[in-house]
């Protein structure tokens, strides 16, 4: 009785929990929520070994981990790993990875034979179709296309990314 009891309370929590992470969406308190810097960190250089670009920084909710040493993280950089932060925030966790690993796998398939003629939101050309499908990536998307607008994080729209960016 008692585990059958213990299992429910956990699992109305829990929902309770989620509800109200929800609500506090929908305002503005999450909205001004901020990552938790850390700088120096040799861990994007390490992940680099596996990715198919280069690694100056990562969002892993709720830090932002960059190789720059401390004090030198540009303001564009924090303003597209922010984004990153939000985006996580939004779809929970969770779902920020189910849909970045989705949109890498159907970039990877839609673009392995053509990705040698384009070149990145930054002007550099594609190195693979690994490196084509990161780009392509609807998180990516919003966040490179706006990383380079001041007020952008103040004014963003939730969850417009899913729908506005495409594979």
């Amino acid at each position: 009785m008692y585990d059958f009891l213990t299992s429910h309370m956990w699992i109305t929590y829990s929902i309770t929990a989620a509800s109200l992470f929800i609500a506090l969406l929908r305002t503005k308190l999450l909205h001004n929520l901020k990552p938790i810097i850390i700088e120096g960190s040799r861990i994007p250089a390490f992940l680099s070994n596996f990715a198919p670009l280069t690694i100056g920084a990562i969002t892993v909710f709720p830090f932002v981990i960059t190789r720059a040493p401390k004090g030198t993280m540009t303001d564009t950089t924090r303003r597209h790993e922010t984004i990153h932060f939000h985006q996580t925030m939004e779809l929970l966790i969770v779902g920020m990875l189910v849909i970045y690993l989705y949109d890498w796998i159907k970039g990877k398939i839609k673009y392995r034979n053509d990705w040698e003629s384009d070149v990145t939101p930054r002007g550099y050309k594609y190195e693979s179709a690994g490196n084509k499908a990161y780009y392509r990536i609807r998180a990516e998307q919003e966040a490179y296309a706006n990383e380079n607008v001041e007020g952008y994080l103040s004014n963003r729209r939730r969850w417009q990314w899913v729908r506005k960016y495409n594979v």
